[in-house]
Protein backbone atom coordinates (compact mmCIF):
# COMPACT_ATOMS: atom_id res chain seq x y z
CA UNK A 1 0.00 0.00 0.00
CA UNK A 2 1.13 3.55 -0.70
CA UNK A 3 0.19 7.06 0.39
CA UNK A 4 -0.95 9.87 -1.86
CA UNK A 5 2.21 11.84 -1.06
CA UNK A 6 4.33 8.91 -2.24
CA UNK A 7 2.36 8.63 -5.47
CA UNK A 8 2.78 12.32 -6.21
CA UNK A 9 6.50 12.17 -5.44
CA UNK A 10 6.96 9.18 -7.75
CA UNK A 11 4.62 10.10 -10.63
CA UNK A 12 4.04 13.89 -10.33
CA UNK A 13 0.72 13.94 -12.25
CA UNK A 14 -2.18 11.71 -11.23
CA UNK A 15 -5.62 11.31 -12.77
CA UNK A 16 -8.22 10.18 -10.20
CA UNK A 17 -11.45 8.53 -11.39
CA UNK A 18 -14.34 7.58 -9.10
CA UNK A 19 -17.88 6.50 -10.03
CA UNK A 20 -18.77 4.65 -6.83
CA UNK A 21 -21.45 7.16 -5.83
CA UNK A 22 -24.36 8.59 -7.80
CA UNK A 23 -22.02 11.24 -9.26
CA UNK A 24 -18.77 10.84 -11.19
CA UNK A 25 -15.73 12.55 -9.60
CA UNK A 26 -12.56 13.23 -11.57
CA UNK A 27 -9.41 14.79 -10.16
CA UNK A 28 -6.10 16.02 -11.53
CA UNK A 29 -3.42 15.99 -8.82
CA UNK A 30 0.04 17.44 -9.42
CA UNK A 31 3.17 17.75 -7.31
CA UNK A 32 3.75 21.32 -8.53
CA UNK A 33 0.20 22.74 -8.63
CA UNK A 34 -3.05 22.73 -6.66
CA UNK A 35 -5.45 19.81 -7.13
CA UNK A 36 -8.34 20.31 -9.53
CA UNK A 37 -11.65 18.38 -9.32
CA UNK A 38 -14.78 17.96 -11.38
CA UNK A 39 -18.05 16.29 -10.33
CA UNK A 40 -20.99 15.50 -12.60
CA UNK A 41 -24.28 13.66 -12.31
CA UNK A 42 -23.88 12.34 -15.87
CA UNK A 43 -23.67 8.58 -16.25
CA UNK A 44 -20.15 7.17 -16.02
CA UNK A 45 -19.77 6.47 -19.75
CA UNK A 46 -20.04 10.22 -20.35
CA UNK A 47 -18.89 11.79 -17.10
CA UNK A 48 -15.43 10.24 -16.79
CA UNK A 49 -14.40 11.28 -20.30
CA UNK A 50 -15.94 14.77 -20.14
CA UNK A 51 -14.38 15.40 -16.73
CA UNK A 52 -10.97 14.14 -17.82
CA UNK A 53 -11.02 16.21 -20.99
CA UNK A 54 -12.04 19.37 -19.10
CA UNK A 55 -9.33 19.03 -16.45
CA UNK A 56 -6.55 18.26 -18.92
CA UNK A 57 -7.58 21.05 -21.28
CA UNK A 58 -7.63 23.65 -18.50
CA UNK A 59 -4.20 22.50 -17.33
CA UNK A 60 -2.75 22.52 -20.84
CA UNK A 61 -2.00 18.80 -20.62
CA UNK A 62 -2.71 15.68 -22.64
CA UNK A 63 -3.44 12.14 -21.50
CA UNK A 64 0.14 11.19 -22.39
CA UNK A 65 1.43 13.73 -19.85
CA UNK A 66 -0.02 11.82 -16.88
CA UNK A 67 2.33 9.81 -14.71
CA UNK A 68 -0.20 7.40 -13.18
CA UNK A 69 -3.89 6.62 -12.77
CA UNK A 70 -5.77 6.29 -9.47
CA UNK A 71 -9.28 4.85 -9.34
CA UNK A 72 -11.94 3.63 -6.94
CA UNK A 73 -12.50 -0.11 -7.29
CA UNK A 74 -15.64 -0.03 -5.12
CA UNK A 75 -17.80 -0.80 -3.31
CA UNK A 76 -20.41 1.30 -5.01
CA UNK A 77 -21.85 1.45 -8.51
CA UNK A 78 -20.64 -1.71 -10.25
CA UNK A 79 -21.48 -0.29 -13.68
CA UNK A 80 -19.63 2.95 -12.98
CA UNK A 81 -16.57 1.19 -11.60
CA UNK A 82 -16.40 -1.24 -14.51
CA UNK A 83 -16.73 1.63 -16.99
CA UNK A 84 -13.69 3.28 -15.39
CA UNK A 85 -11.77 -0.01 -15.43
CA UNK A 86 -12.54 -0.43 -19.14
CA UNK A 87 -11.32 3.10 -19.89
CA UNK A 88 -8.10 2.57 -17.93
CA UNK A 89 -7.35 -0.71 -19.66
CA UNK A 90 -7.81 1.00 -23.02
CA UNK A 91 -5.54 3.90 -22.07
CA UNK A 92 -2.95 1.44 -20.77
CA UNK A 93 -2.78 -0.18 -24.21
CA UNK A 94 -2.04 3.20 -25.77
CA UNK A 95 0.64 4.07 -23.19
CA UNK A 96 1.30 1.80 -20.18
CA UNK A 97 1.46 3.61 -16.84
CA UNK A 98 1.19 2.62 -13.18
CA UNK A 99 -2.37 2.29 -11.88
CA UNK A 100 -3.46 2.37 -8.25
CA UNK A 101 -6.77 1.33 -6.66
CA UNK A 102 -8.47 2.42 -3.46
CA UNK A 103 -11.70 1.37 -1.76
CA UNK A 104 -14.52 3.86 -1.27
CA UNK A 105 -15.55 2.83 2.24
CA UNK A 106 -11.96 2.79 3.50
CA UNK A 107 -11.45 6.33 2.20
CA UNK A 108 -14.70 7.57 3.75
CA UNK A 109 -13.97 5.78 7.03
CA UNK A 110 -10.48 7.23 7.44
CA UNK A 111 -11.76 10.75 6.75
CA UNK A 112 -14.63 10.39 9.23
CA UNK A 113 -12.16 9.10 11.83
CA UNK A 114 -9.81 12.07 11.35
CA UNK A 115 -12.73 14.41 12.09
CA UNK A 116 -13.63 12.55 15.29
CA UNK A 117 -11.48 9.58 16.38
CA UNK A 118 -13.64 6.70 17.68
CA UNK A 119 -14.79 3.21 16.74
CA UNK A 120 -17.57 2.90 14.13
CA UNK A 121 -18.49 1.19 10.83
CA UNK A 122 -19.14 2.60 7.36
CA UNK A 123 -21.70 0.58 5.39
CA UNK A 124 -23.08 0.49 1.84
CA UNK A 125 -25.89 -1.54 0.33
CA UNK A 126 -24.62 -4.73 -1.32
CA UNK A 127 -28.12 -5.85 -2.44
CA UNK A 128 -29.92 -9.10 -1.64
CA UNK A 129 -30.33 -8.01 1.98
CA UNK A 130 -26.55 -7.76 2.53
CA UNK A 131 -24.26 -4.82 3.32
CA UNK A 132 -20.64 -3.94 2.71
CA UNK A 133 -19.05 -3.15 6.08
CA UNK A 134 -15.83 -1.24 6.77
CA UNK A 135 -15.01 -1.40 10.47
CA UNK A 136 -12.78 1.24 12.09
CA UNK A 137 -11.25 0.72 15.53
CA UNK A 138 -10.85 3.47 18.12
CA UNK A 139 -7.20 3.99 17.07
CA UNK A 140 -8.18 4.39 13.40
CA UNK A 141 -7.14 0.92 12.20
CA UNK A 142 -9.19 -0.32 9.24
CA UNK A 143 -10.37 -3.93 9.29
CA UNK A 144 -10.68 -5.91 6.03
CA UNK A 145 -13.85 -5.06 4.10
CA UNK A 146 -16.70 -7.48 4.78
CA UNK A 147 -20.10 -8.28 3.33
CA UNK A 148 -22.66 -9.37 5.92
CA UNK A 149 -26.38 -10.00 6.16
CA UNK A 150 -28.51 -7.09 7.29
CA UNK A 151 -29.22 -8.93 10.52
CA UNK A 152 -25.47 -9.28 11.20
CA UNK A 153 -24.46 -5.62 11.00
CA UNK A 154 -22.09 -4.74 13.85
CA UNK A 155 -23.28 -3.02 16.99
CA UNK A 156 -22.34 0.59 17.55
CA UNK A 157 -22.31 3.65 15.31
CA UNK A 158 -23.08 3.20 11.60
CA UNK A 159 -22.27 5.67 8.82
CA UNK A 160 -23.06 5.54 5.11
CA UNK A 161 -21.35 7.69 2.43
CA UNK A 162 -23.35 10.52 0.91
CA UNK A 163 -24.82 9.99 -2.57
CA UNK A 164 -24.36 6.22 -2.48
CA UNK A 165 -27.26 4.34 -4.03
CA UNK A 166 -29.27 2.08 -1.72
CA UNK A 167 -32.02 -0.36 -2.62
CA UNK A 168 -33.13 -0.88 0.96
CA UNK A 169 -32.80 1.13 4.17
CA UNK A 170 -30.37 -0.19 6.80
CA UNK A 171 -32.09 -2.21 9.53
CA UNK A 172 -31.19 0.54 12.01
CA UNK A 173 -30.35 4.23 11.56
CA UNK A 174 -27.07 5.22 9.89
CA UNK A 175 -25.78 8.79 9.72
CA UNK A 176 -24.31 10.17 6.48
CA UNK A 177 -20.57 10.77 6.07
CA UNK A 178 -18.75 12.79 3.44
CA UNK A 179 -17.68 11.39 0.08
CA UNK A 180 -16.51 14.60 -1.57
CA UNK A 181 -13.11 13.55 -2.89
CA UNK A 182 -11.65 17.05 -2.93
CA UNK A 183 -11.97 17.15 0.87
CA UNK A 184 -11.02 13.52 1.43
CA UNK A 185 -7.88 13.51 -0.70
CA UNK A 186 -6.69 16.82 0.78
CA UNK A 187 -6.94 15.37 4.30
CA UNK A 188 -5.55 11.87 3.70
CA UNK A 189 -2.21 12.47 2.02
CA UNK A 190 -0.26 10.33 4.50
CA UNK A 191 -2.67 7.38 4.78
CA UNK A 192 -1.75 4.02 3.22
CA UNK A 193 -4.86 3.59 1.09
CA UNK A 194 -3.59 2.97 -2.44
CA UNK A 195 -2.37 -0.31 -3.90
CA UNK A 196 -0.86 -0.99 -7.34
CA UNK A 197 -2.94 -3.09 -9.73
CA UNK A 198 -1.88 -4.69 -13.00
CA UNK A 199 -5.39 -4.96 -14.47
CA UNK A 200 -7.99 -2.42 -13.27
CA UNK A 201 -11.31 -4.03 -12.32
CA UNK A 202 -14.24 -3.67 -9.94
CA UNK A 203 -13.82 -5.05 -6.42
CA UNK A 204 -15.58 -8.32 -5.60
CA UNK A 205 -15.56 -10.11 -2.26
CA UNK A 206 -15.03 -13.43 -3.99
CA UNK A 207 -14.15 -14.52 -7.51
CA UNK A 208 -17.12 -15.21 -9.80
CA UNK A 209 -18.22 -18.86 -9.88
CA UNK A 210 -18.99 -20.13 -13.37
CA UNK A 211 -20.64 -23.42 -14.15
CA UNK A 212 -19.11 -25.49 -16.92
CA UNK A 213 -21.34 -25.83 -19.97
CA UNK A 214 -21.25 -29.12 -21.87
CA UNK A 215 -22.44 -29.00 -25.44
CA UNK A 216 -24.63 -31.88 -26.57
CA UNK A 217 -25.32 -32.68 -30.19
CA UNK A 218 -28.97 -33.38 -30.92
CA UNK A 219 -29.71 -36.97 -31.83
CA UNK A 220 -32.64 -39.31 -32.07
CA UNK A 221 -32.10 -40.21 -28.41
CA UNK A 222 -32.14 -36.64 -27.16
CA UNK A 223 -35.11 -35.77 -29.36
CA UNK A 224 -37.38 -38.36 -27.74
CA UNK A 225 -40.28 -36.79 -25.96
CA UNK A 226 -39.98 -33.51 -27.86
CA UNK A 227 -43.20 -32.72 -29.66
CA UNK A 228 -43.08 -31.23 -33.12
Amino acid sequence: MATLLHLLADHHRLLVLDAASAGVQVGLLRSDAPAEWRRTDDEAGTGIFAGTDALLSEAGLKLDDLGAFVFCEGPGSMLGTRTIAMALRTWQVIKPRPTYAYQSLALAARFAWTLSPRAFAVIADARRDTWHVQMVSADGTLAPLQRVAATALPAGELLTPENFRAWAPPPRPAATCSYGLARLFAALGTDDLFRPVAAPDAFQHEAPDYKKWSAQVHSAATAKGIRP
